[in-house]
């Protein structure tokens, strides 16, 4: 499991105006002013936000002329969910499997 790199992605969500946009996402690619009207801050505050989000991976932005697009890196996403799942579960991979414990349910 990549603990860095899904740190990361944890980090950039564990804001509740981007877990907003994150949710808007999920219903298509959206322009940047679109995602704005849903907002109550400034374009420059949304700038922040989107690129938080594209940096760690969990959005992807496409260019068309003045204007910038958002869609999910669904591919990402799916990725995240399979870690937070494999992270709460008694798996093969589990960390404690490694350090010789009899059960992992003893953490």
């Amino acid at each position: 499991m990549n603990y860095e790199e899904n740190s990361k992605i944890i980090k950039a969500l564990a804001d509740p105006n981007r877990l907003q946009i994150i949710d808007l996402l999920s219903c298509g690619e959206k322009c940047a002013c679109n995602i704005l009207e849903h907002f109550d801050f400034t374009q420059p505050t949304l700038s922040h936000h989107m690129k938080i989000l594209t940096e760690c991976g969990i959005v992807n932005c496409r260019k068309d002329g003045l204007w910038s697009y958002y869609s999910l890196n669904i591919d990402k996403c799916n990725k995240l969910i399979l870690f937070l799942m494999n992270l709460i579960t008694d798996t093969d991979d589990c960390i404690c499997k490694g350090k010789n414990e009899s059960n992992c349910n003893e953490k």
